[in-house]
């Protein structure tokens, strides 16, 4: 073991959040350690968000230009897989991180490669690959960034059939002909509408009533719909009792809580997501391995030093909700560092990530898509907000009827009564990924109903369910 090496800030753990907090702190003039065991840029850049949405695109795009008079007798024939697993590869970088190690040389945050954990108060370990350690220590704040993990449910079998998960899933070399899917949230529709469109048949099963159950009902009605019309089994209400898969190679096997067997060629479990934690020394400083509570400013509870930031929070398993975080988690850092006498952590301050509470935007990139931002109408009338839901039918746009023929989405805005202003916003429909940024806008500035009469949108887009939202509102 070499001797000590002191940074203001020591970060384990070097995805998008990481990243963000190294930046933050460097800019306000810290130095900055960044530990990482496997990729620079982490699960969103190689296993996550990137791969996924590189798969999807085509999907989508074609399921679009299906609809599109003068260009729909082009687009009917299968998508050259191939090419689109090529591009995948290439916007995962071929799985290598030299350009992310640049991006951390350019703002001179020091990377470590090695498995980091804590070992007391402001102190790191880094154990490299080749068995070597090496000590790190803060002057001033540890942040934690380690994200979290698939979860894989406790069945029979299951160990010894080679289960994909979502990193599966995203980096695979192959399209199997049968594929089934477990679990009805973002990871499983995603999967299952990427996969549908390559051509497998499969084979969705979900516990709960419905898909994406964290968000407005109507949005799991559509996009069940949509994958039922292109092929896909949807069978709700069901869960998986065994998995067989002889030797680990061949045919899979599940079996359901009714006895019913299905046979696939590969299974993908999605079924939740647990944090990085078991394994980075959070006994050394008091800490059980588990999700860490934090302030808003991502400080952990009963600290002055130590931060979670990401996922490892369960705040907001998001990729821009973490970098959000690192945001404000960096800025307060500083600011403490610099013995600021009062930080800006009052809500929507500086040093404060309400945004986590009020305005979480998510998109989903199914046939069609689905986005929200803030509360949903159960969510607002458990919060005990006096609220009132206004939808709208977005096909009668006048930008959807030019968008693709048979355009079938809806939005919906929630509005609190006693102040008028907007809880939350849900779209589904194709191409309404693009229009939450606006919705989240407005409900994170708390934009009064009056106020957004004056922001007019464009004739003919879509945007206009705004206009029509609001007509929608004052006429009930």
């Amino acid at each position: 073991m070499t001797e000590a090496i002191e940074y203001d800030v020591v970060v384990l753990g070097a995805g998008p959040v990481g990243e963000n907090v190294a930046d933050r702190v460097k800019a306000a003039g810290l130095s900055a350690a960044v530990v990482e065991s496997e990729l620079v840029g982490g699960e969103c850049s190689y296993w996550a968000c990137m791969p996924s949405k590189a798969l999807l695109r085509p999907v989508i795009a074609r399921a679009e230009a299906r609809r599109v008079p003068g260009l729909s007798p082009s687009v009917q024939g299968p998508l050259d897989v191939p090419a689109v697993l090529a591009h995948r590869d290439e916007q995962t970088s071929h799985w290598k991180d030299d350009g992310q190690v640049g991006w951390l040389d350019s703002i001179g945050a020091v990377l470590h490669r090695g498995h980091g954990r804590l070992d007391g108060e402001k102190r790191v370990t880094v154990t490299d690959p080749e068995g070597g350690v090496q000590v790190l220590t803060a002057r001033h704040a540890v942040a934690v960034c380690t994200g979290t993990s698939a979860v894989l449910p406790d069945l029979p079998g299951l160990a010894g059939a080679k289960p994909w998960t979502s990193r599966e899933a995203t980096s695979s070399r192959t399209v199997p002909d049968r594929l089934v899917v477990v679990g009805g949230g973002v990871v499983g529709v995603e999967m299952a509408t990427a996969y549908q469109g390559f051509g497998s048949d499969v084979t969705l099963l979900v516990r709960g009533d419905g898909l994406l159950p964290r968000m407005e009902p109507f949005v799991g009605e559509l996009v069940t719909d949509s994958l039922t019309e292109a092929g896909a089994s949807v069978r709700t209400g069901v869960s998986a009792a065994s998995v067989e898969r002889d030797g680990g190679s061949g045919p899979v096997t599940v079996v359901l809580d009714n006895g019913e067997r299905i046979e696939a060629d590969e299974i993908l479990f999605a079924t939740g997501r647990a944090p990085r934690t078991s394994d980075i020394g959070l006994d050394t400083v008091g800490l059980k391995a588990g999700w860490l509570t934090v302030d808003d400013s991502c400080r952990v509870e009963g600290s002055d030093w130590l931060y979670a930031v990401g996922d490892v929070n369960h705040r907001a398993l998001l990729t821009h909700q973490g970098k959000y975080q690192a945001r404000i988690a960096g800025a307060a850092i500083g600011a403490r560092a610099q013995r600021v006498p009062l930080l800006e952590d009052d809500r929507w301050g500086a040093h404060a990530a309400t945004a986590d509470h009020a305005a979480v935007p998510q998109v989903v990139f199914t046939e069609p898509e689905a986005a929200s931002v803030g509360l949903s109408l159960k969510e607002a009338e458990e919060a005990g907000h006096r609220v009132r839901a206004v939808d709208y039918d977005i096909a009668n746009v006048a930008g959807a009827s030019l968008y693709a023929e048979g355009y079938r989405g809806r939005a919906r805005m929630i509005v609190d009564l006693d102040s008028e202003i907007l809880r939350g916003v849900t779209f589904v429909g194709p191409g309404v990924g693009e229009l939450l940024h606006s919705a989240t806008v407005a409900v994170a500035g708390e934009v009064p109903i009056a106020r957004l009469w004056h922001a007019v949108p464009s004739y003919p887009t879509i945007s206009e369910v705004w206009l029509r939202l609001l007509e929608a509102y004052r006429d009930a």
